[in-house]
Order: structure tokens, then sequence, then C-alpha cells
């Protein structure tokens, strides 16, 4: 398998041809002044101008250039060759072998920036598992928005899943960053797809995923959480430590605060449940504290003023990207931490179906 380019092939372009016009520029600027003043020696920076963006193959290429001018406007000026003008061709081959040296290092830098971005991506992709558009009674959608340009990883995560009980879901956030939030976000997701399908209590999940925390973490690392389920149309949500969801309703936005607040998982939390009836149409958000602590220039992202117009309308993807958008633009596209979102809709609760009558039931009705 060959080796693919790593490198952004638009800025290398663009950067061989400001090198190679700036070193047209300087020989006509020499041109212009005359003998008075000098600018040839000049030549020795579009090389290094070409190793800020271009491999070093290509700034080879730019040295080539400024040296055969180097060359051509010394005899022109000269008319042959001199001292000075030996000295000035030197100095323009030093600084292509320069340049290119630092070209090459900073494409290897590149290269592997680009095999750690995949490799974080892929990584992330194993701990956050793809959700389907529907899961029981709810239509949702994700969307994990990373404050690292360069590897998308962290500790935040989140699920949904579809059990006995109801469709279940839960959020959190890891306190730390790297490989290990990311290994123990594994840890809390993978001890969450297993009991969710096997405790009909909200409060027992809690416990469980409480005990696989304080396994896997030192005494200052915690991971804050919330625990939802929807059964029948009855929400409730379990919180630990975690901002709390975001219940949209015909155009009121409505915080699903704790009864009591709780601490995050790791600490022995003791939550008492929030409980709301749905209505069909109902749209809840769930965030971590990323988008809570979004600020430009000290003022914090106005979340609760802005959630139905960003998200009561279109479909759920079209509300997280339409959040995602509000947010990036808030921000001047800096972030200080990873966001995980994820918004549902409550589609109501499905008739049930027919029943069948029993042959036993046939029976005793043609008796009588």
């Amino acid at each position: 398998m060959s080796r693919s380019r790593d490198y952004d092939v638009p800025n290398a372009r663009a950067g061989i041809a400001g090198a190679a016009l700036l070193a047209v520029l300087i020989i006509a600027l020499d041109w212009v002044q005359g003998a008075g003043v000098q600018f040839v020696g000049l030549l020795v920076g579009p090389p290094f101008l070409a190793a800020a963006f271009a491999p070093y193959r290509q700034v080879l290429g730019v040295g080539a250039l400024c040296t055969a001018l180097s060359v051509g406007w010394g005899f022109v000026e000269e008319d042959g060759a001199s001292k000075t003008q030996l000295v000035r061709v030197a100095a323009v081959l030093c600084a292509t072998a320069l340049a290119a040296v630092v070209g090459s290092v900073r494409d290897r830098t590149d290269r592997r920036v680009a095999a750690l971005t995949r490799l974080a991506d892929v990584a992330q992709q194993a701990v956050l598992r793809p959700i389907a558009p529907q899961v029981g009674n709810l239509n949702i959608a994700v969307r994990y928005v990373s404050a690292s340009a360069e590897a998308d990883i962290g500790g935040d995560l989140y699920e949904a899943l579809d059990t006995p009980y109801g469709v279940r879901l839960i959020i959190g956030d890891v306190r730390g960053k790297g490989l290990d939030a990311v290994r123990l976000a594994s840890t809390v997701l993978g001890s969450y797809r297993h009991v969710a399908h096997e405790r009909a209590d909200l409060r027992a999940i809690v416990a469980d995923l409480d005990r696989a925390v304080a396994r896997s973490v030192g005494y200052e690392d915690f991971v804050t959480a919330a625990v939802v389920e929807e059964r029948g149309g009855t929400l409730t949500v379990l919180n630990c430590g975690h901002p709390s969801p975001i219940l949209l309703r015909r155009g009121e936005v409505i915080p699903l605060d704790p009864p009591s607040p709780a601490p995050p998982l790791g600490f022995l939390p003791v939550a008492r449940p929030r409980v709301e009836r749905l209505e069909p149409g109902d749209r809840l958000l769930l965030y971590t504290d990323g988008l809570a602590e979004a600020r430009r220039d000290g003022e914090f992202f106005p979340l609760k003023e802005r959630a139905w117009q960003i998200l009561g309308h279109g479909t759920v993807q079209d509300g997280l990207t339409s959040l995602t958008n509000a947010l990036t633009d808030w921000v001047r596209e800096i972030l200080d931490d990873d966001i995980a979102l994820v918004l549902v809709e409550y589609q109501g609760t499905a008739p049930a179906a027919p029943r069948a009558t029993p042959a036993w039931e046939w029976d005793e009705a043609l008796d009588n």
C-alpha cells in the first residue's frame, strides 16, 4: 500500500506559488532600485517560506529557482562572475539546504499528527457507538464537538438503549482528558450497556455505575452523569452532578433540575428522581458542561434563552446542527472543552395491537 500524503495540498501549492512570486518580486525590486541598493541577498527567504507549507522536494525546487535568479541577476548586474556574486549564491544554496531540512521535519511531524488523529478517531468511535435515529418512542440525534482540531478524543460519553424497562439514556463527562479519560468512559459505558438491561430501578443502575467508577479511578477522579428513562410516556431523570437536561415543550424551555443535588459517580451518589409526563412532540436536550461553560468575552452562551429558537424546529438532526453552528459562532470557533450533545423527541406511545382471542375463550362462548 502506498503511503498517502497527509499535508494540506492546496496550502502547499499556495505556499510554493507565494515563495516563487516573492523571489521574482525581490529581483524586480532590485532592478527598480538600481545600483544604489541591492535586494538580491533576500533570495535566502523564499525557501524558508516554502518550508512552512510544502515538503522538502518542493522546497528544493524553490531553492533552485532562487539560485538561478541569483546567478542570472549577478551576470546582468555585474557583467560576469564576481566574489560577491559567489557569496550570494553560496548563501542561497545554504539557505535552501537548511529550509529543506526544516520542511522535511515539518512534513514528518504533520504525518505523525495525522496518524494520531486517525487513531484518536478510531478510539472515540470504539467507545461511542453509533446510535440509531429512532429508539423506541424517541427520535434521537447525537453530536460530539471536539475542542481540539488535531484529535477528536475526550471523556464525554453517551448511549441510548431500548430495554425491557423502556428507553434508557445516559450522558456523562469524565474528569480529565486523553487516553485515561477515554478508558474510564469506556468502563462506564460498558457497565451501563449491561446493567441497563438487567436493573428495573434506575437507582440500582446508578449504584452499579458508581461501583464501576470507584474500582477504576483514584480519589480525585469522578464522572458526572445523568441517567434518563422513558417508559410509557413517563420521563425519569437521575442526575449525579451533571448539567440538568432541558425539556422543550410548546415554546417553553424547562430545565429539569434534580429535587436535590447529588455528587458525581465515584462519590457514592444518592440521587432523587425528577419525573415528568411527556407529551408528543416534546424534545429533551442532554449535554455536557462544555456547552454550559462556552463563553465569549466572559459571557456564557445563552442556551436557555435561545434553546427553543434553535432546537424547536425541523428534525432533531437539524436542531443539533443549528445548535452547533450557533455555538461555534458564539465562541468564534475556539472551544475550551469537548461537548457531547443528545437531542431526543418523544413521538408518543404507539397504540396497543388488538389482542388475539385465545382458543379456550372461543370454546367457552360456544358452550354458552
